[in-house]
């Protein structure tokens, strides 16, 4: 497998439904490492350059209006074969025939406002990133759930332990425990402590 990262923005539809946090959720969810995020208005020659393939066809003109109707959200997600991952999440094109579950199967009927792009392979996924992101604005870090997400041989890193391995905490040995709390004469309450021990 292979770590990748990966373009995807919101469209203005999305942003105007307000799902904005809904989709970014998603992502989050599946994780996926959120490495660059942005709000910006896309111009004619961004647009020209993006939709090249579409530049003859008579539905462009439209396209790019769409497009240029208000801010989008950019983003660059970062994971395990994140482009395919991304696209699963995301749905195929059509609203209308998009798997129930996926972001455009949950939330669009449209063929053309369909809420959200995604690159769909890894050389216009760079493009893409170069296109909406300077060097700087792309970020490296490491999250403190990685390791729970993937293995340290997924992640590179063959003596790095997770902090519940650190701990060697066994969990098969978690136990509840039961304090009574008083609350006058008549009446009292039991409280619940799940604790470690």
């Amino acid at each position: 497998m292979t770590m990748q990262r990966t373009v995807v923005l919101v469209k203005p539809d999305g942003l105007q439904r307000g799902l904005i946090g809904e989709i970014v959720a998603r992502f989050e969810r599946k994780g996926l490492k959120l490495v660059g995020l942005k709000m910006m208005r896309l111009n004619d020659e961004l647009l020209d350059t993006w939709y090249a393939h579409h530049k003859e066809k008579s539905f462009f003109k439209d396209l790019k209006s769409f497009m240029t109707w208000t801010p989008i959200i950019a983003m660059v997600w970062e994971g395990q074969e994140a482009i395919s991952a991304v696209r699963k999440l995301v749905g195929v094109t059509k609203g209308y025939e998009a798997e129930a579950g996926s972001i455009r199967g949950d939330f669009a009927m449209s063929g053309s406002q369909n809420l959200i792009h995604a690159s769909d392979e890894a050389t216009n996924a760079e493009k893409e990133i170069g296109l909406i992101f300077t060097p700087e604005e792309i970020f490296q870090y490491e999250t403190a759930e990685a390791c729970l997400i993937y293995s340290d041989f997924e992640r590179g890193k063959s003596d790095s332990l997770c902090p519940h391995q650190e701990l060697n905490l066994d969990l098969r040995f978690r136990k509840p425990l039961f304090y009574p709390l008083n609350y006058g004469s008549d009446s009292s309450i039991l409280a619940y402590f799940n604790l470690m021990v």
